[in-house]
């Protein structure tokens, strides 16, 4: 046996730190879900997290900050599920699979996606450009399966990508966040039986 060396001991290290980076994230999300930005402290998120509140200052220079990169996260997780969820598929499957895949991560991320919502729109907040240029990652994703879509006949050639993209994504949260707010009992097939169905009477296509 190779006895742990110091390549092992700072593998150790750094995966307590995306641990503690991680439980930092959650109890952010949930308390500005609940109480919002403002009314949300520090010592709140410490607390929450159940670690010392120089925890939250060593891992992050401060609470924007924090709410910064939770975003960078939280968006980042979902443009990779965006990724791997239309790879290798036709455009008809691949707009279902994104669908199916953004469905699937709010259900498992619902705080994060009410707090996504919230914040979209948002115009004076320093993080805004940041949200922006996330969110453009991953509507970008989209595009890239709606563009082959029309490239390929099976979406109207007039169709305005760029739009239809926004719409897409846009739709997708808010139908999410309602279905899980309000009926959290529908099986998650007929809603996104219900969302293909707005995307073939929009896009005029059978997909």
């Amino acid at each position: 046996m190779v006895a742990a060396g110091p390549e092992s001991a700072a593998d150790g290290r750094a995966r307590r730190r995306v641990d503690t980076r991680q439980r930092l994230f959650e109890a952010a999300v949930e308390l500005i879900a609940e109480q919002g930005f403002s009314a949300t402290t520090v010592d709140d998120i410490a607390q929450r997290a159940q670690v010392a509140k120089g925890t939250v200052y060593y891992n992050f220079k401060s609470k924007t900050d924090l709410f910064e990169e939770l975003l960078r996260h939280g968006i980042g997780l979902l443009t990779d599920e965006f990724r791997a969820a239309v790879k290798g598929l036709p455009p008809r499957e691949a707009v279902a699979a994104l669908i199916r895949s953004q469905l699937e991560y709010i259900r498992r991320y619902r705080a994060f996606a009410q707090l996504l919502l919230s914040e979209m729109w948002r115009t004076n907040r320093e993080w805004q450009q940041t949200l922006i240029l996330l969110r453009e990652q991953a509507i970008g994703v989209i595009a890239e399966t709606v563009q082959a879509g029309v490239d390929s006949g099976d979406l109207p050639a007039d169709l305005d990508v760029r739009v239809a993209s926004s719409a897409l994504f846009g739709v997708g949260l808010v139908v999410a966040v309602d279905w899980l707010v309000f009926m959290p009992e529908r099986p998650i097939a007929e809603v996104e039986e219900s969302l293909l169905a707005i995307v073939r009477r929009v896009g005029g296509t059978t997909a």
